[in-house]
């Protein structure tokens, strides 16, 4: 049997394993996090996506823990309500459409236990070494030879890294760094979203399991600058300077920010490359073609991505990388451009009809 080794248990990789093992192949998940990861940001399942979720069979599960929003509305720096939407317009994308917004731990939860007992998952482990024929050192297992190796470990791949070189080769960034936790609802919101913006600064407010909680996202353009991706406390110190001078309920949401358990902080930036594999070596998602959350897209190009790769892998692994490029390489192309087409709004809903199908699956 073909042993695959995916680097990263997010959206991609496990859709990557669930696809594989339904090819034949034995598919093993590394992962750096001592299990899955929660939190994160409210996502959308859209167009080519939501086929790939009804051929997993979990579409009708997406839509039962879907958000029932009902609305959003949008603050000055005072507080003062400016603008109100009820239709979904401003957010880029009805609030009663066909697409289906859930929480991405949700989704990870629902993909994960689609996959049973076939994986392995290393989690708490990252691999140190890909060597030509295959052969993958790790920081804690022992070593072992696999006849792929996948990464699907998001914007900072050390996959990426290992085989294409430096992260900044790839990327590029969109002028803006933004963080998410989780928090009480001390504000009271019921399926509503709140969204504030004072200068270079913002934030934005979503209520999540029955109103009981709050997603906060605290936010600020710049040009990119030197941090460390893994301290948690270095970036929560970045945040407080840079969204310090936010007034209205600002000062009590920076205050739950330093208790949160699932603060997540980076920049907003696409990762682009001309080739997406190497030797016995692909990309799948962020790690090969982010497009930032500004695009509304990153879970639809996971998810499509996975199942392109896998399918062209179970058709035959002669040719499969450069085949599963050249499927993807419209779609990709399209849905980067939805995060660069209206900077601070949402792309126009011709452009986004157009890049969520552009994909024969």
């Amino acid at each position: 049997m073909t042993n695959i080794l995916i680097s990263g248990s997010s959206i991609a990789g496990l859709t990557l394993a669930y696809w594989l093992r339904r090819h034949g192949f034995h598919p093993t998940v590394v992962e750096r996090a001592p299990g899955l990861r929660p939190g994160g940001q409210a996502i959308d399942v859209r167009g080519a996506a939501l086929t790939v979720a009804e051929r997993m069979g979990i579409a009708d599960e997406i839509r039962q823990v879907r958000t029932t929003w009902r609305g959003m509305s949008m603050l000055d720096g005072d507080g003062n309500e400016i603008m109100r939407d009820t239709e979904g317009t401003y957010s880029g994308g009805r609030f009663d459409s066909g697409d289906v917004e859930l929480l991405k731990e949700d989704l990870t939860r629902i993909v994960h236990d689609r996959l049973g007992d076939d994986v392995e998952f290393l989690f708490g482990d990252s691999i140190t070494a890909i060597g030509s024929a295959g052969e993958v050192t790790f920081e804690n297992a022992a070593p072992r030879r696999f006849d792929l190796v996948i990464g699907a470990d998001g914007l900072h791949s050390n996959v990426r890294r290992l085989t294409f070189g430096e992260e900044s080769r790839f990327i590029h960034h969109l002028g803006m760094h933004l963080c998410i936790f989780t928090a009480d609802n001390m504000l009271g919101l019921e399926d509503w979203q709140i969204w504030l913006r004072d200068g270079e600064a913002g934030l934005g407010l979503f209520p999540v399991r029955g109103n009981t909680q709050l997603k906060v996202n605290l936010g600020f353009g710049g040009e990119p600058f030197e941090y460390d991706y893994r301290d948690i406390e270095q970036q929560k110190r970045v945040v407080a300077e840079r969204c310090g001078g936010l007034r209205w309920e600002a000062p009590k949401l920076l205050e739950a920010m330093w208790k949160a358990t699932d603060f997540y902080f980076d920049a907003m930036a696409q990762i682009r490359m001309d080739r997406w594999s190497k030797g016995r070596v692909a990309l799948v998602g962020d790690a090969g073609y982010c497009a930032s959350p500004l695009s509304g897209q990153g879970t639809s190009l996971a998810m499509v991505g996975a199942y392109v790769l896998a399918e062209e892998l179970g058709r035959s692994m002669d040719g499969a990388f450069d085949r599963y490029e050249e499927r993807m390489r419209e779609f990709v192309e399209l849905n980067q451009a939805l995060a660069l087409e209206n900077p601070g709004g949402p792309a126009s809903d011709e452009s986004v009809e157009k890049a969520k199908d552009a994909i024969t699956l």
